[in-house]
């Protein structure tokens, strides 16, 4: 999942105080290490997007597992923080004996859970950090996937590799154009194959990242597609994610030839009281925190 600050004002921060309600931070390691000094409101283009993603999720891979590799499992594929898994959900189909791709797959509990299916994944993710904690998750579950380092929009594949394609928070949102992951999908998964991504729902963008009161009033607007972009001390990125709109996601699939099927907004699930990040309980009862978008290569 990602490091969603986006609905931060336009303001200077003290990363130490970011993030958590009690002046604390789940980020303070990848922080500290590079040399985060605050947010800049500007954009970002692809090369910078890439290298801060690169930088981010090295530094972050070993704190980012310690907080949530438990509620992620070993070889398990929960899509979201709202605890949609795919064994119930079955947004992918039928996957067994099928050539799957997971883009932005972390540590890859996904890709082990599709084998564990019977499906052929291959696990891809742009950190290094991230994939070494997926060769310790195949160590200790026994599941072997390959893993490949690249970034979501840029896969070294060749045409039609794929019957399907899939993404858990995973590529989408860091990526400065979200039309070139879209058609290298649609390059690399045969026609008729399915291509389902979730990611943060884009009405969050308006709120404060605050799972409590604060994150329940709006602080900036739906439309500003500027993304979210922290700097270190000379104005380098070192973490990007970019916003778009509900209707931003459905032009970009259309034009990449991939037919939308379903947007899934799950619903908090009853007798939940776990946070994630700025998912809630009470933010999640009152609003989606999620989406998820089942598409087909015509």
């Amino acid at each position: 999942m990602p490091h969603d600050d986006s609905a931060t004002p336009e303001i200077s921060l003290d990363p130490a105080t970011e993030d958590q309600p009690d002046g604390g931070s789940a980020h303070a390691s990848a922080e500290l290490a590079l040399g985060t000094a605050g947010v800049s409101k500007r954009t970002a283009d692809a090369a910078e997007s890439r290298r801060a993603s690169r930088l981010w999720w090295d530094a972050d891979a070993d704190d980012y597992q310690a907080e949530h590799g438990e509620f992620l499992g070993t070889s398990d594929f929960v899509w979201c923080p709202e605890r949609v898994r795919e064994a119930d959900a079955r947004l992918l189909g039928d996957v067994a004996g099928e050539r799957v791709l997971e883009v932005g797959a972390g540590s890859a509990p996904c890709s082990r859970w599709l084998a564990a299916q019977g499906a052929h994944p291959v696990a891809l993710d742009i950190s290094a950090g991230m994939l070494r904690h997926a060769r310790r998750g195949a160590a200790d579950s026994g599941i072997e996937v390959p893993l490949v380092q690249a970034s979501a929009d840029a896969l070294p594949f060749a045409a039609d590799s794929f019957d399907l394609a899939c993404s858990a928070f995973g590529g989408v949102p860091f990526v400065a154009d979200v039309g070139a992951v879209f058609r290298e999908v649609a390059r690399v998964v045969r026609p008729g194959g399915r291509w389902v991504f979730a990611v943060t729902h884009p009405m969050r963008w308006i709120f404060p990242d605050d799972p409590g009161p604060g994150g329940l009033t709006v602080a900036q607007s739906y439309f500003d597609r500027t993304p979210y972009v922290e700097i270190d001390g000379d104005g380098r990125a070192t973490y990007v994610e970019h916003h778009r709109t509900l209707g931003d996601y459905v032009r970009e699939l259309n034009a990449a030839g991939l037919r939308l099927l379903d947007v899934v907004e799950p619903e908090w699930p009853a007798g939940a009281t776990h946070t994630w990040g700025q998912w809630s309980s009470l933010r999640g009862k009152l609003f989606p925190g999620t989406s998820i978008f089942c598409c087909e290569l015509a």
